[in-house]
């Protein structure tokens, strides 16, 4: 039923698997057919998801901190001895404290570094070497943002800027994965109703009626007038990390909305 992206007998890792964009991506896979390593920090949520959900393809779950060292070597490895091998990578996991620069500590700016693109790269490099190993390619699909193009709002200097670097990381390991027959490409949200967004920050001191607020003049700013759902970027994952994207690599889609065109 998935026709040109049916990713039946394919393997893959979704970071951040246990909630939102990540939960929804991992639903979408197993629903197309694929065996899914949910790799989350809450080994306890992605326990829940992995047993959640439902379709042709399985899940399994595994606690993962991406920061850290050997984590990408980790994923591959759980993803291998559960299937036997490593055909997809979603570098899904990213975290966003709302802190201004000028109140900006050292700790906060690297956690979002080491989250967002360190641990993001040495995921992208040990699943690249299985993936070579294997002599069959394979895809990445990273997690950017529409903040990599514009910044949405002030406070999120330290994450525009990772997610800036995941758009030229993403470009540069295309280029270099290329000849493996190994694509990798990006996707850039727009605002997605996910827990983080539904709830205040604990970084950015808002009430939750300041956060509604915020999300209401974000909404009134997108030309389709909703927030978007996990679900819309699922659906586009699986179409990059699928045979219908087979000559793509290197490219950013954009799942906004329409609302960098305001």
């Amino acid at each position: 039923m998935w026709g040109p992206f049916d990713l039946s007998g394919k393997s893959a890792v979704v970071t951040g698997g246990a909630m939102g964009i990540g939960r929804g991506i991992v639903a979408r896979f197993v629903e197309a057919g694929a065996s899914v390593i949910v790799a989350d920090l809450d080994g306890e949520a992605a326990t829940l998801t992995a047993k959640g959900v439902e379709g042709p393809g399985r899940a399994e779950a595994l606690a993962v901190d991406v920061a850290a060292d050997g984590a990408g070597e980790a994923m591959v490895r759980a993803a291998v001895e559960a299937f036997g091998s490593l055909d997809i990578l979603v570098n899904n996991a990213g975290i966003y404290p709302m802190v201004p620069m000028l109140e900006m500590t050292t700790e906060i700016f690297d956690r979002v570094y080491r989250v967002n693109l360190r641990g993001l790269a040495f995921a992208s490099k040990a699943a690249a070497a299985r993936m070579i190993e294997q002599g069959r390619g394979g895809a990445i699909v990273n997690i950017a943002s529409i903040d990599a193009f514009h910044p949405s709002m002030v406070g999120l200097a330290a994450y525009d800027a990772s997610k800036g670097g995941v758009v030229m990381f993403t470009k540069s390991l295309a280029l270099e994965l290329g000849p493996h027959r190994i694509r990798v490409n990006a996707i850039a949200p727009g605002g997605i109703t996910t827990e983080g967004t539904s709830t205040p920050l604990e970084e950015s001191g808002m009430t939750e009626e300041e956060m509604a607020e915020m999300i209401e003049r974000f909404t009134g700013r997108i030309p389709l007038r909703r927030m978007g759902d996990p679900d819309d970027i699922a659906t586009v994952t699986v179409f990059l990390a699928s045979g219908g994207a087979g000559y793509m690599t290197g490219g950013s889609v954009v799942v906004d909305g329409g609302v960098l065109l305001s």
